[in-house]
């Protein structure tokens, strides 16, 4: 059983604040545009060069920041499990919005898949179920961020920096680049596919 019920968790975030960083339950914009930062300086300079897809878009926020920072892909792939976020999404972006459950469903193919903040309500077995079947779907490599550290929450998902290198080392993960020097208690991690 995933930990928290997903529909309600981002349907009541909607209902109260909107289509904003705390409509998608980030703590602040701030800290959204932080994690997206550190996506963008992980992903290559000549990101027009290749694709990504999104797992767990949301509203499509990342997708309107890497335009913003002119930084935008050959193609955007946005995913999520949230007939909400479809909707939004697709009038926001105006790509290529797949509803898809990422733990279980067929992905589509990209370059790069990228995932901020949408496997921190997920149990640990979700987590590595969502993890294997974005990386299986990349040519390239995976890019993430979770919650770090030892803390147990009944909400929250918080993973321990071995616990990433035993899942990179049991996906066959050529090189691994961890980030954790932006913020309390997260990480980000990129999985490549070659040691590039």
């Amino acid at each position: 059983m995933p930990r928290v019920d997903s529909q309600k968790f981002y349907s009541s975030a909607i209902d109260k604040y909107g289509i904003t960083a705390k409509g998608v339950n980030w703590h602040s914009k701030e800290s959204q545009k932080m994690r997206f930062d550190i996506i963008l300086e992980m992903l290559p300079d000549d990101i027009s060069q290749y694709s990504i897809a999104d797992a767990g878009c949301g509203f499509g926020d990342l997708y309107l920041y890497m335009l913003k920072k002119k930084r935008a892909p050959k193609e955007y792939i946005g995913i999520d499990s949230l007939s909400d976020m479809y909707s939004i999404a697709s009038d926001r972006t105006g790509c290529e919005i797949v509803i898809a459950d990422i733990c279980k469903d067929k992905l589509p193919m990209a370059d790069y898949y990228v995932c901020s903040g949408a496997m921190n309500v997920l149990e640990e077995f979700e987590t590595h179920l969502f993890v294997r079947n974005c990386f299986s779907a990349c040519r390239v490599g995976f890019i993430f961020n979770v919650l770090h550290g030892e803390k147990k929450s009944e909400t929250y998902n918080y993973i321990t920096t071995s616990k990433i290198e035993q899942m990179a080392k049991e996906l066959g993960v050529k090189k691994i680049i961890l980030r954790d020097d932006y913020m309390q208690d997260d990480i980000t991690v990129l999985f490549l596919k070659e040691a590039l």
